[in-house]
């Protein structure tokens, strides 16, 4: 017989918000880690607060709300605003009551802006890697290093020169502008939207866009990243990046430290020998005299490297395709550096399930 359709127009249960949740969820085994990790920030927490006052979000609340929305691409803070209401495992996770109010966006926005002075994102980025069951993980000799292109949130109109010429767009909502015989670079052009946007491209024949640059190094063993940084888009960062972070690293000997062509630089390659650090980076071999040579090629963990090296690209697409790096949604070298290591660290996080499971 067929049923009723009857409806109800309050929803009532008895159940937690936790129970509704299967236990082989992946949250179950993210939000300890990320709670243990929270929990030895609290003295940091505690410097960027007044001690009087009215109460604000709890900081801890509002990281947990951030990694939900780089994990199920959430597009904006309204929306994850609105998910956090009606959702109950966004609720469970963040350490919300079902009858709790949720946060109004804009003040969200404005304390997700007080992390910003304490660099939160990276203190909490190094403290899930010391995590006791995370620290086994990770290798601590052999590593590889990539950046990648990060697309500002900033129209190609604003980037107006810095002398004020040039004739402005037509008037109304996104009106034309003609650009023909004009000459950009960013000696003599800024963005008008966001002035620590560059002009860049990612290669020879695509179109340039103003943008930022994402660096990473990750460790060989479980492909998990042990450093991260967001820079101005220019033509040696990749290097400088990859040289500044290797350093905090190059304690020990027997490092070292794969890359592809772009790396294969004799300053870059010279340094990389200065600090102890073996420089596995891809050779060119178009014409260019490479800086690595038969001394470090022979050896089978070159290869090994290169092999491995490759894998720091799914950091990339994680990042772009899921965790909402495509196109930066904040303005400003600070906010966008924030942000690019929260998302990083969301993608470490991702992958500890799983690498946890097997290493149980």
């Amino acid at each position: 017989m067929r049923g009723a359709d009857r409806q109800t127009a309050a929803l009532f249960s008895y159940l937690s918000p936790e129970a509704m949740v299967p236990a082989g969820h992946p949250l179950r085994a993210i939000r300890p880690i990320v709670n243990m990790a929270l929990e030895r920030l609290s003295g940091d927490f505690e410097g960027l607060y007044a001690p009087g006052g009215r109460d604000s979000i709890a900081p801890e609340k509002l990281l947990r709300a951030l990694l939900l929305q780089a994990f199920y691409s959430v597009r904006s803070e309204r929306q994850l605003m609105e998910q956090i209401t009606y959702n109950m495992l966004f609720r469970w996770f963040v350490g919300l009551s079902m009858d709790a109010p949720v946060w109004d966006v804009t003040v969200f926005t404005k304390n997700r802006d007080r992390l910003l002075s304490g660099d939160i994102a990276q203190k909490f980025f190094r403290t899930v890697l010391a995590d006791p069951k995370v620290a086994p993980l990770l290798s601590s000799e052999h590593f590889s290093v990539d950046g990648t292109l990060l697309e500002a949130w900033a129209m190609m109109k604003s980037f107006r020169p810095k002398d004020g010429s040039g004739d402005p767009p037509s008037p109304g909502r996104n009106g034309d502008r003609d650009y023909h015989g004009e000459k950009h670079g960013n000696a003599t052009h800024a963005s008008t939207t966001d002035p620590d946007a560059r002009l860049a491209r990612k290669s020879n024949g695509q179109s340039a866009k103003l943008c930022y640059a994402g660096h990473v190094m990750m460790e060989n063993r479980h492909g998990l990243v042990v450093a991260a940084a967001a820079t101005h888009a220019t033509g040696t960062a990749e290097r400088d990046a990859a040289q500044e972070m290797i350093a905090a690293l190059a304690k020990t000997e027997g490092i070292t430290l794969g890359g592809d062509k772009n790396y294969d630089t004799a300053p870059f390659v010279a340094e990389m020998r200065r600090l102890g650090v073996t420089p596995h980076v891809a050779q060119h071999t178009n014409g260019r005299r490479s800086a690595i040579d038969g001394r470090t090629t022979r050896h089978a963990g070159y290869a090994i490297s290169q092999r491995i090296r490759k894998r720091i690209e799914e950091v990339f697409g994680w990042g772009k395709e899921v965790g909402g790096m495509r196109k930066m949604l904040l303005r400003g070298l600070p906010r966008v550096k924030w942000s690019f290591v929260l998302r990083v660290t969301a993608y470490n996080l991702v992958r500890l399930p799983k690498l946890l499971a097997t290493a149980a």
